[in-house]
């Protein structure tokens, strides 16, 4: 086995040991079956970002985190990358300018869906008029962008093929995130839709029975949040491959920030997973690198570490510098930073030096905050298997100093 038995907890590669504080806090809390650690592990609010918790009958709208849904959608398309890198500047500029990054909206066309007529919309009828109608007009007004942080839209070249893929990671927007504070605060008895004291970063999981009305209630807003995410990647899936003039042979579509249903040993479990990628036998993923480091398509293996670990995979690379470490303190009224580990020209020059087209992007999103992504496959080598090993040519991303209450 690769992994590590810390404190009860599987931990696979290096411990990171304030993530595996928090998850040791997750595994006393609840009827907790088993905490683990992916390899691409760190600190997030809670429950640790690359953390996965199993629990008998419960679900944590705190371990699911605010960007509910976040994940990746990669397809291949009909193109070689030879062909297309002589026209990639022109092409990245049209993807900065088409898709709507950061905080608003960069046009007009306003994206209509099937599922705002999705019944589990009564959810929110339930709470109160007010929250319905708050809620569907942000999902309707943000359905199709991508917002900031780590969000981002790439073009690359598979490396034993040449053929050209294109991958978006984003989530349920700000629809999400108001999910969650939203029954975080149903649970502390405050107003679904009133200001929060501030949660600390390591306080133990807000816990919620599924069998309980509240149980219930999250856990079908969460499902239509993941609905809403899966159909927010599709549309800007769609306005990408029509800007390359591709189509899309190969597509894989996944999650990482969510609670599922699922029977392990025999047991009826819920598995919450937070910047973790379901990984079961056959199952397909898309795990992201920095951008200036591949990316890479998994299959999940048949064999008793995949089992131990609840089916379960890294989701990226994983942070090792904080964004402020790396891009120093924002000052927002005079939009200048100061302390930051990372220069813009060092940034710069390691993007070019990598051949990326490089639009929007702030040095806390730079390659020299993350891990090697190769490094955290290995040590999970025993569950899951590489099937197409994929290097940037386009990254688009909101600006450096682009700021989204939305973002990871």
């Amino acid at each position: 086995m690769t992994y590590q038995n810390i404190n009860g907890v599987r931990v696979w590669g290096q411990p990171d040991e304030g993530a595996l504080s928090q998850a040791k806090t997750c595994s006393e809390t609840g009827r907790v079956v088993q905490t683990l650690l992916m390899a691409d592990h760190h600190k997030g609010y809670s429950q640790p970002i690359g953390g996965v918790v199993v629990y008998d009958g419960q679900l944590s709208p705190s371990g699911v985190g605010y960007d509910i849904a976040c994940g990746n959608k990669a397809v291949r398309t009909n193109l070689m990358a030879a062909d297309i890198k002589p026209r990639m500047a022109g092409m990245m500029d049209q993807i900065a300018r088409k898709i709507s990054f950061g905080i608003g909206r960069v046009n007009n066309e306003k994206v209509d869906h099937e599922l705002f007529d999705d019944p589990d919309w009564d959810v929110y009828k339930a709470i109160g008029k007010q929250e319905h109608d708050k809620l569907k007009a942000l999902a309707r007004d943000q359905l199709g962008t991508v917002g900031s942080g780590n969000h981002f839209v790439d073009v690359f070249e598979e490396v034993s093929t040449g053929r050209v893929w294109v991958a978006n990671h984003f989530g349920s927007r700000g629809f999400g995130h108001k999910t969650a504070s939203g029954f975080i605060n149903l649970t502390a008895g405050r107003d679904f839709l009133g200001n929060a004291p501030g949660e600390k970063m390591d306080q133990p999981p807000i816990l919620l029975d599924l069998s309980s009305e509240l149980g219930d209630m999250y856990y079908r807003a969460m499902k239509l949040a993941g609905r809403y995410a899966y159909a927010g990647r599709d549309y800007v899936m769609e306005q990408v491959l029509a800007i390359l003039g591709a189509d899309a042979d190969f597509a894989v579509h996944n999650h990482h920030n969510f609670a599922w249903k699922e029977e392990h040993d025999g047991q009826e479990t819920i598995v919450v997973r937070k910047g973790a990628t379901p990984s079961a036998p056959g199952q397909l993923g898309f795990i992201g690198g920095s951008m200036c480091d591949i990316s890479v398509i998994v299959r999940g293996k048949d064999t008793d570490e995949n089992r131990d670990a609840y089916y379960s995979t890294v989701h990226g690379a994983g942070r090792v510098m904080s964004r402020t470490q790396a891009a120093g303190k924002m000052n927002w009224r005079n939009r200048t930073r100061s302390g930051g580990q990372i220069s813009p020209d060092r940034m710069m020059n390691a993007v070019k030096d990598y051949g990326v087209e490089l639009r929007g992007a702030g040095t806390d999103e730079s390659p020299f905050v993350y891990r090697k992504l190769e490094d955290v496959l290995g040590a999970h080598e025993e569950t899951i298997e590489v099937l197409h090993v994929l290097k940037p040519i386009g990254v688009c991303m909101a600006g450096a100093d682009e700021f989204d209450p939305y973002k990871d």
